[in-house]
């Protein structure tokens, strides 16, 4: 019993320490992680129903037509904070944000916030990602993806690279 209670306590120190680990300011490298403040900011957009309506779709006035509205393919995440694959495949999506970054859009719903959206497009699990390509139907899929299998999407779907 002492040896598991001691192997438990090592596998949290570094739990701790990197929990613990001081914010730094300005574009300072976390002494831990060896990224910058800078490189954390976020890459992907969180979408209101009011953005949503401007940026992805306008459902209320094509309500029975898929029109996208942006310049770039895309994907929506549709994601609640207290669900534990979300945050799993949440830094996953923000750094794919930043590889592909002026190429796709990712864009974030959040399903307690936004209730109608997530009913609207008949969300009934999360993660639920929508891939939109350009001129075409969007195509959803659910669950949290590896990043190579997301990765794959984007370009195969989204950007039309075989």
């Amino acid at each position: 019993m002492k040896t598991i209670n001691k192997i438990l306590v090592m596998m949290a120190i570094p739990l701790l320490l990197i929990s613990c680990a001081p914010k730094t300011a300005g574009g300072e490298e976390s002494a831990l992680t060896g990224i910058s403040s800078k490189e954390k900011k976020m890459k992907t957009v969180h979408l209101n129903k009011e953005e949503f309506l401007k940026k992805v779709v306008n459902y209320e006035k094509n309500p029975t037509e898929w029109i996208y509205l942006g310049d770039k393919p895309a994907i929506i995440d549709f994601y609640a904070d207290w669900c534990g694959p979300c945050k799993a495949v949440a830094p996953v999506l923000e750094e794919l944000a930043a590889e592909y970054e002026g190429k796709i859009y990712i864009y974030k719903v959040d399903t307690e916030n936004e209730q109608e959206l997530a009913s609207v497009f008949g969300i009934r699990s999360i993660p639920t990602l929508i891939f939109v390509p350009m001129g075409e139907n969007p195509q959803m899929i659910q669950g949290a993806l590896p990043k190579a299998n997301l990765k794959e999407a984007i370009e195969s779907v989204l950007l039309k690279k075989k």
